[in-house]
């Protein structure tokens, strides 16, 4: 069991398309906050793609920089000693994004893998399922930033499904204090079965999400990335925010459930006990070692828990968020 280290395990970080300054950002990151550097050279960072391979790497892709430096920026801050395998899918389509989580699940050393991307529930979902059925490795699942609304693979049944909050330093015993965050995804499943730990009295099937960790951009974390079509502008910045070029170019705040799926998974690999676990099941069965979230509210629904942070489980916050270890 472990509980303060990560020290031998992976997470591993399953995106689309290439961030060409994705180790040399995560440097930057490591170092300013005072981490032991995760390299290539030192074993602690890998990068493949789907087929596990260091070369040919997909084309890079602006938009899912961003995204990937906010998820080895998570997993740092979270498990600063874990060792990072980013696998790079070839595109966002869901057949690519299959291959890559597939591969992060055969790879040797691998506690958990996070996935900060979502799509559209259709009858068709369940049939993919079978990429997330990887008994003994913990897989979790960003459950989406557009608020009250379902999304796939948060609704998997083999996934933890992580919801977001609002988290805001405050005078009580804590010091921090949390609402539900109005973006989190979250609700009742139109296709996916009902998992056996579920137990919510107005959703027969499967009801997203699990847990959750802070996503509120307002209430946001901190990221470095400088993958961007500036070239050699000295003006990079300012042409960033006018919208005339793509990317960033340093330090950025940011949220989404994008920050919450990749902190959980570090929490996992923390914990020591994914081998042992089934599916996202664990929590349910130690809810004492989560903060229960019980204010806010991610949309209308007539203010059932579905939507609503309330004591006990609700759908926006799941059973709340990590406290420590012992609830993973």
């Amino acid at each position: 069991m472990g509980g303060t280290s990560g020290s031998g395990r992976t997470v591993a970080i399953v995106d689309a398309y290439d961030d060409p300054k994705a180790e040399s950002d995560l440097a930057v990151y490591r170092k300013s906050y005072g981490l032991p550097p995760c390299t290539t050279a030192n074993g602690c960072f890998r990068k493949v793609n789907q087929n596990g391979q260091t070369s040919p790497l997909p084309p890079g892709d602006y938009g899912w920089a961003e995204e990937i430096s906010l998820d080895l920026d998570m997993v740092s801050a979270a498990c600063p000693d874990c060792r990072i395998l980013l696998v790079e899918a070839n595109s966002a389509y869901t057949s690519d994004l299959m291959k890559a989580e597939d591969q992060a699940a055969a790879t040797p050393g691998v506690t958990s893998i996070s996935n900060s991307w979502g799509e559209s529930e259709t009858n068709a979902v369940p049939s993919d399922d079978v990429h997330f059925n990887h008994p003994g490795v913990a897989i979790t699942v960003s459950s989406g930033d557009s608020g009250y609304g379902v999304s796939w693979p948060a609704s998997s049944p083999y996934v933890t499904a992580v919801g977001g909050t609002s988290l805001s330093k405050a005078s009580n015993s804590r010091g921090w204090s949390e609402t539900a965050w109005s973006g989190s995804g979250s609700g009742c499943s139109a296709y996916q079965p009902k998992p056996a730990w579920q137990h919510d009295p107005d959703c027969s099937r499967r009801t997203v999400a699990d847990v959750s960790a802070v996503s509120d951009p307002y209430t946001g974390v901190a990221t470095y990335d400088t993958y961007n079509s500036c070239g050699q502008s000295s003006m990079c910045d300012i042409l960033i925010s006018l919208g005339l070029v793509h990317g960033a170019d340093g330090w950025i705040q940011v949220g989404g459930t994008s920050v919450a799926s990749p902190i959980v998974a570090s929490v996992y690999a923390l914990a020591g006990n994914a081998a042992s676990t089934v599916y996202g099941s664990y929590p349910y069965s130690h809810t004492s070692a989560l903060n229960d979230v019980v204010s806010g509210s991610n949309g209308s629904c007539g203010g059932s828990y579905l939507c609503t942070a309330r004591p006990g489980y609700d759908g926006p916050t799941g059973l709340g968020t990590p406290n420590g270890v012992a609830a993973f």
